[in-house]
């Protein structure tokens, strides 16, 4: 077996690497026009590969190499007898040792051509050797290469992005873990199969793997699963073999209850892991929805509701006392399946929604939220289940004044001093009568209910709203010919918010 490493505990929230960058194909530099190299020794099949560029003028570059380097020289260290002794094989071999890819020898300004004995020693040890011409400088030579790395690597991060996409569009389909196998084998071009927890194949998916790969599948499955009745669970939560030239790889489901995934491929990309590990926790969250008592319980509770039950009478079904609505915007991207559940892992809850730019989570209300990375956060007061629907308003209306006030987290006020000095009939006949103007309009209440909260910004209530300045100009405008009131007096202000508060 190749090797066992280590890459997730599966009781930590999971959030999926980001690939490495690829290598650049030294094909790939030496069709760039601009730089007008040419290999003049050394193998260019199989295709070489480097993953950085270094300049250095040392004898002996050896303890200044990673590898993976094209070392780049204008031969200033070469003493004058060098063609006639060892000295440029010692130089090659010491390259070659350190794990140089390739190496760039320059024109000018010390040599106009490149020594014959330094193309003989690369030829004999295999390496690469690049002519420079004058007119290429070095560091031309080196944004070349990192211009072609960035260009990979965006193009790997596309490719990740979208497999990320067809994977969570497959999740949702019907047949879910067959759908989720079948993209996982198309993305990767290879063979996906998960595994039970007695080691039998429950489901595959993708091309037929070569005699042997199947059974070596199977095998170091067994490196990731839970041992024994107890469930132990083992060191690693992933394992890499390698069976003749079909790489193998095997996760373990974050369910506890023994399965694995497994993909066989004919190659490994950098962001080949990356796209298993989305397939891994998505299989995660199939395979304990389907096996655990939880699950059951919300898709009990999910009936109930559609058949018409209050959710008081479902909520014993998902557990006991209070609860906290919370809605989260993701900073950078609009949220996505994976994403989402790894929120509601954070926050403690499985019961997740996720809407068109906001997520909103269901939690018990003995929990805390705390802020999150990457997301903006709104969370109402803990509320009974019959309250739910004003815990969601409270929760809109907290994450959109975190957004305006660029805020992390904002948790719904508990105090409700002037509220508790008047009857909530009466309070709600009161506001019903003075909002009436706005009835059947409310973009309008919404607006002047974040524009009052905000303290008259324009710009702050733009934000919370996603809109422009001059419409939130426009509809308080509006707002106030319909109410016939002068938003700038303070008591009318005030008497509107209590208003808002209690519709």
């Amino acid at each position: 077996m190749e090797e066992t490493h280590t890459m997730l505990e599966t009781s930590a929230p999971v959030t999926p690497a980001v690939p490495p960058t690829p290598p650049v194909p030294l094909s790939a530099l030496l069709a760039r026009e601009d730089l007008a190299l040419r290999q003049i020794a050394g193998p260019s099949d199989p295709p070489v590969v480097i993953h950085w560029a270094h300049t250095s003028e040392m004898a002996d570059p050896y303890p200044y190499l990673l590898g993976g380097e094209l070392l780049l020289t204008a031969g200033v260290h070469i003493p004058e007898a060098a063609g006639s002794g060892t000295y440029f094989d010692a130089y090659v071999s010491r390259i070659v040792e350190a794990g140089g890819a390739a190496l760039g020898f320059g024109l000018a300004p010390v040599h106009d051509t490149v020594p014959r004995a330094l193309v003989a020693a690369c030829d004999h040890y295999g390496l690469p050797l690049l002519e420079v011409p004058p007119q290429t400088t070095f560091s031309g030579v080196a944004r070349a290469v990192w211009q072609l790395m960035a260009q990979a690597r965006l193009a790997e991060l596309r490719r990740v992005t979208e497999a990320q996409q067809s994977l969570a569009a497959a999740a949702s389909r019907p047949d879910p873990v067959p759908s989720v196998l079948r993209q996982l084998a198309q993305r990767l071009a290879g063979h996906a199969v998960l595994h039970g927890p007695d080691g039998t194949e429950i489901a595959a998916a993708g091309r037929e793997p070569a005699e042997g790969v199947k059974g070596a599948l199977a095998e170091l499955s067994g490196v990731v699963r839970p041992q024994g009745r107890t469930r132990t669970a083992p060191r690693a939560t992933s394992a890499t073999d390698t069976v003749g030239e079909t790489h193998l790889a095997v996760y373990a489901l974050g369910a506890g209850e023994g399965f694995v995934l497994g993909v066989a491929t004919p190659r490994r990309d950098p962001g080949d892991h990356t796209i298993a590990s989305v397939a891994a926790v998505l299989l995660s969250l199939l395979t304990g929805e389907h096996h655990s008592g939880t699950g059951a319980a919300r898709s009990s509770a999910l009936v109930r509701l559609l058949l018409g039950s209050p959710p008081e009478e479902v909520a014993p079904l998902l557990g006991t006392g209070e609860w906290l609505v919370v809605h989260a915007r993701p900073e950078a991207q609009l949220p996505d399946a994976v994403a989402a559940s790894a929120l509601g892992a954070a926050l403690g809850s499985p019961l997740v929604d996720l809407g068109h730019d906001v997520v909103r989570v269901l939690v018990p209300g003995g929990r805390a939220p705390e802020p999150q990375a990457g997301w903006t956060l709104g969370v109402s007061a803990a509320v009974e289940p019959r309250e739910w629907a004003a815990a969601d308003a409270q929760a809109a209306r907290a994450l959109a004044r975190a957004r305006a006030t660029r805020t992390p987290l904002v948790r719904h006020g508990a105090r409700r001093g002037l509220e508790d000095l008047v009857p909530r009939t009466d309070a709600e006949a009161h506001a019903s009568a003075l909002l009436a103007p706005l009835a059947g309009r409310p973009e309008l209440a919404e607006t002047l209910r974040n524009w009052l909260a905000l303290h008259g910004s324009w710009d702050r209530t733009a934000v919370a709203l996603d809109v422009h300045r001059n419409t939130v100009r426009q509809r308080i405008a509006r707002c106030a010919a319909l109410l016939d009131t002068d938003l700038d007096d303070p008591d009318v202000r005030m008497e509107l918010w209590f208003a808002l508060r209690q519709s």
